[in-house]
């Protein structure tokens, strides 16, 4: 396993979105020995709890907590003070309830790591809008004048202003995120579909390579490798597609 496989294998976050805990150990046992990270979400975690989290930690996997926080600041603040001493590498919060309430967010990663110096700084990074969110639905429900990359990028900018590491986005806007933010600033992509497989519910989608060409530091993959005959194979391929790219 030479470094650039490995640097790239890093940047995939497999989305482990089962209803149990025995069905995302069978898909871990076959994916074992390939370094990506692990996105734990709702379902999952609701199922299995912070357990899980611990489990896949001792087994040495990279952990993003998807849990995408969205309350009043103090609750915020204490729900990423509990996260960060579950030892996580990465977690997230909806850019959409505001700048007060990231900040608080990043308050509450500071109190868990001064109160124990074993933990390491997560990750932190904001929801823009869900992959799922099309023109349509931004301006008639959730009722926001624009184009979706506007309202994107206006969102990553009040992130960065909070102090956050980065933003959840479509592949789409990686470049426009880069470019007001810095290159520096994570964006973490789900809505990837390898070529020729099923868009399923995502409306803003790309495929591996033209993520990575796109500036996307992370990207999210569930079913393509979760509902796949052979999900070794293929995250295998979107790996290669990752470095082709």
């Amino acid at each position: 396993m030479n470094e650039r496989y490995k640097e790239m294998a890093g940047r995939l976050i497999v989305a482990l979105d089962y209803a149990d805990a025995a069905q995302a150990s069978a898909l871990l046992q076959e994916l074992e020995g390939i370094p990506c990270y692990m996105k734990v979400g709702m379902q999952l975690y609701y199922a299995a709890g912070p357990d899980f989290v611990r489990d896949l930690k001792a087994h040495g996997y990279k952990v993003f907590l998807d849990l995408k926080m969205h309350d009043i600041p103090n609750t915020v603040k204490g729900g990423a003070e509990s996260i960060t001493r579950l030892g996580v590498d990465m977690f997230n919060v909806h850019a959409a309830g505001g700048k007060d309430m990231m900040m608080a967010a990043m308050e509450g990663v500071k109190k868990a790591l001064q109160s124990d110096s074993s933990l390491q700084q997560p990750l932190v990074i904001a929801v823009t809008q869900l992959t799922s969110t099309g023109q349509d639905m931004l301006n008639q429900e959730i009722g926001i004048p624009g184009i979706v990359k506007d309202a994107v990028i206006r969102y990553a900018e009040l992130t960065k202003a909070a102090g956050l590491d980065g933003v959840v986005a479509s592949a789409q806007e990686s470049g426009d995120i880069a470019g007001a933010c810095g290159s520096d600033f994570v964006t973490v992509t789900p809505g990837i579909r390898p070529a020729g497989s099923d868009q399923g519910d995502q409306k803003r989608v790309l495929t591996p390579g033209d993520a990575i060409r796109n500036g996307s530091s992370y990207i999210v993959v569930g079913r393509p490798i979760t509902m796949s005959e052979k999900p070794r194979e293929a995250a295998e391929q979107i790996i290669k597609e990752m470095l082709e790219a």
